[in-house]
């Protein structure tokens, strides 16, 4: 009677602690929603991490109209991402990078994004329903959930006979120990047992690891969607209509899923106790092994659940995103007249205390300024919030106007030592596919930083006036930023001249990054090699030399 009543004690006090564990979690929970949003993501990346995020979008990629690699890398659009990712899981982050790079054309699908966008900025409780089955389903850690279900197939064939024979052995060891004249061997058949079965479980395990966390993702994911889909939440009926329809045709991949998935990402004593049963029993390699034929013929219904998750949990993080920027945002406004582009107020979503910039471009526009004034931050801001416009339907401005643009950069370009191209070779092929792109159907918007600054003055001011003049003739808006004065004279048919410009005070160089009409006057460079610690030899005879040049537009041998 003692044994039984111990018994019946640990039982009720691991029946409380799971109780409360669960409480616990959920006042957790709701604390980190609530605290987080509208905050900056504080997620970390590992190279693996940021190499997995972007294979939903390769599948996808379309490279006459998406954000293409320069145009991505120039304007930094990985930290503009991570300042997005607010998702809750692996599904949204995945979901949430694509998004970004893959532009509209058309203002339906940015209208229901929007749709979505403002419902969870207005409706917290109906957001943190989501967000909780969001988070408890979790992010995998540095593997790509969209692949890894469409690398179900490559699978090797298994045959899981030797796991019923574990699932047998340990218990039958046990039960060995009841049977008369093998008692005194039954400690030493309990332990070959776990040991032979232990040695097994985790030579297969091994083999599939990565493939088991998704799988045991996945069913966390049909079962809290499951959840989800029964929430009455009008304004995302059809949604939920989707999902109820897709998670019932995975009853069962699902048959059983109670010894395979785990209840929350965060693990339980639930848990934990089935994780040893598991590893004695095998159970869920032998459903594991099931699970891989049903999910081979259910991949398209996989990945529409994938792209219904996808799009709530990446809008509710546009929602968080927008309150983080504190509403100072507008709605683009999209015209049928092509290549103009009108913005009021501009900012870069990564400065702290920006300055704000206006532009009404309807032909292209040549930037000049000092070194620092604030050209490339310009050019960076303007690509950043047209990306934003036709992809979150979201202005980082008072007023945004353009027709829909292809994207285009040739800004942070550097030599390739692989391929062993020049950063002039690499530079005039980065303007090469604007070029190409620019006589199509659809208008570019594009921005190009230092035109050809890999070559010698000469010919780089003549080859980048024609290049520039040419563009200016074809299907595009352009903004270049160029220290070559000369341009703004040769091009002024073409191009609208403007410019940033500094002041010096207490031998300090003062920048207030405000953009102005009309071509720079005033140079910096050998201000700034004084600033900087050169000497004043240096400077003075620097000094000498280009005022020299510019009375007589030729240079003193040295």
């Amino acid at each position: 009677m003692i044994y039984v009543g111990i018994i019946i004690g640990i039982t009720i006090l691991i029946i409380i602690k799971v109780k409360v564990d669960k409480q616990n979690f959920e006042t957790r929970l709701n604390m980190h929603l609530e605290n987080t949003w509208g905050q900056v993501p504080t997620q970390e990346y590992s190279y693996e991490k940021l190499d997995s995020i972007p294979k939903y979008y390769e599948t996808k990629k379309d490279t006459s109209l998406d954000v293409d690699d320069i145009t991505w890398n120039d304007l930094d659009m990985d930290r503009i991402f991570m300042l997005l990712n607010h998702t809750e899981s692996s599904i949204g982050e995945e979901y949430l990078y694509s998004m970004l790079r893959k532009l509209q054309y058309s203002k339906a699908p940015l209208e229901e994004r929007n749709r979505l966008i403002t419902f969870f900025q207005e409706h917290s409780n109906e957001r943190k329903i989501i967000q909780k089955k969001l988070r408890l389903m979790g992010k995998l850690k540095d593997i790509s959930f969209y692949e890894y279900i469409n690398r179900v197939d490559a699978l090797e064939p298994h045959k899981p006979y030797i796991h019923f024979f574990c699932m047998f052995l340990f218990p039958a060891s046990i039960g060995a120990a009841f049977i008369p004249g093998i008692g005194t061997y039954a400690f030493g058949l309990i332990i070959g047992s776990l040991v032979f079965n232990i040695i097994m479980y985790y030579k297969r395990k091994g083999k599939i690891d990565l493939f088991f966390n998704v799988f045991s993702y996945i069913l966390r994911m049909l079962a809290f969607m499951e959840e989800l889909s029964k929430t009455d939440i009008k304004e995302l009926d059809s949604y939920m209509k989707d999902l109820s329809s897709e998670v019932s045709k995975f009853k069962k991949f699902r048959r059983g899923s109670f010894l395979v998935i785990s209840k929350n990402a965060a693990g339980s004593m639930e848990d934990m106790i089935l994780d040893y049963l598991r590893m004695l029993l095998h159970f869920d390699l032998i459903k594991f092994d099931f699970m891989v034929k049903e999910l081979s013929n259910k991949k398209e219904n996989l990945n529409h659940l994938f792209e219904i998750i996808g799009i709530l949990d990446s809008t509710i993080a546009v929602a968080s995103f927008r309150q983080l920027m504190n509403l100072d945002y507008c709605l683009p406004e999209f015209s049928k007249a092509s290549a103009i582009l009108d913005v009021e107020d501009v900012y870069h979503p990564l400065i702290i205390n920006p300055v704000k910039n206006t532009m009404n471009a309807e032909t292209c526009i040549l930037l000049t300024g000092s070194n620092a004034s604030g050209k490339s931050t310009f050019l960076k801001t303007i690509a950043i919030n047209a990306i934003f416009a036709q992809t979150i339907y979201t202005s980082l401005s008072k007023h945004y106007k353009s027709c829909f643009f292809k994207v285009y950069s040739s800004m942070a370009l550097r030599d390739d030592i692989i391929s062993q191209e020049s950063y002039y070779i690499v530079e005039i092929k980065s303007l090469k596919r604007i070029y190409d792109e620019s006589g199509r159907e659809i208008p570019i918007l594009c921005f190009i930083d230092e035109v050809l600054r890999g070559t010698n003055t000469a010919e780089r001011i003549a080859a980048s006036s024609q290049i520039l003049k040419s563009l200016s003739t074809r299907n595009a808006l352009v903004f270049a930023a160029t220290h070559d004065v000369e341009l703004t004279y040769i091009l002024e048919t073409y191009y609208l001249n403007y410019h940033f410009q500094e002041k010096i005070e207490d031998n300090n160089v003062l920048f207030d990054y405000i953009l102005r009409d009309g071509r720079a006057t005033s140079r910096n460079a050998i201000k700034l090699l004084g600033m900087m610690g050169y000497s004043k030899e240096i400077i003075d005879h620097a000094t000498d030399e280009v005022n020299h040049f510019l009375d007589t537009n030729s240079w003193n041998s040295l």
